[in-house]
């Protein structure tokens, strides 16, 4: 596993333990869902509702796959262990990438918006220098909008552990 992969993991952990108690269990995934779709500005209750499963559906993923000793709770060290490991993952990360795509394009145009990415970035917890390089990375068009496309592939490759010198890499440290 890359190091820029392991950046990024302990980097999502730390944002999806939303409550700050140093593990993921159900409450976190409850809170940044609601977060999320709280900034989810102009999008309708079916893309609300598919972001709040998606998010579920993470945390049962993550339960069943990493509670290595039952507890109902995921450490960094079960997270950083075997999150990366995209047999395991990918359908869970496709799910999520697609919910929040869906949810930075209310008016469906296939289109994502400078301001709504940064709302939606900025609720899972990201810092607005970091979002900002990213938006960027992912060159958007004259009118300052990404591809729903684009998005998803770029989260997708976030959770890569064989990715490096990714637009996502801008979300880990100082934003460059």
């Amino acid at each position: 596993m890359r190091t820029e992969a392991i950046d990024r993991v302990t980097l999502v952990f730390s944002l999806f333990d939303a409550n700050g108690n140093g593990h993921l269990d159900p409450e976190d995934f409850e809170l940044m869902a609601s977060r999320v779709t709280a900034a989810a500005e102009g999008s309708g209750e079916g893309a609300r509702a598919r972001m709040s499963a998606a998010f579920q559906r993470y945390w049962e993923t993550l339960e069943a796959e990493l509670d290595a000793d039952g507890d109902g709770r995921i450490t960094l060290e079960e997270y950083r262990a075997c999150v990366l490991a995209p047999e395991r993952f990918s359908g869970t990360v496709r799910e999520f990438a697609e919910a929040l795509a869906a949810l930075g394009d209310p008016d469906g145009d296939g289109a994502i918006e400078r301001p709504l990415f940064t709302a939606l970035m900025r609720a899972i917890g990201f810092a607005g220098p970091n979002i900002d390089a990213l938006f960027d990375a992912f060159e958007p068009d004259g009118e300052d909008r990404i591809a729903v496309a684009t998005w998803v592939a770029g989260i997708e490759d976030f959770y890569a552990p064989d990715k490096a010198g990714i637009p996502g890499d801008h979300l880990v440290g100082a934003a460059v």
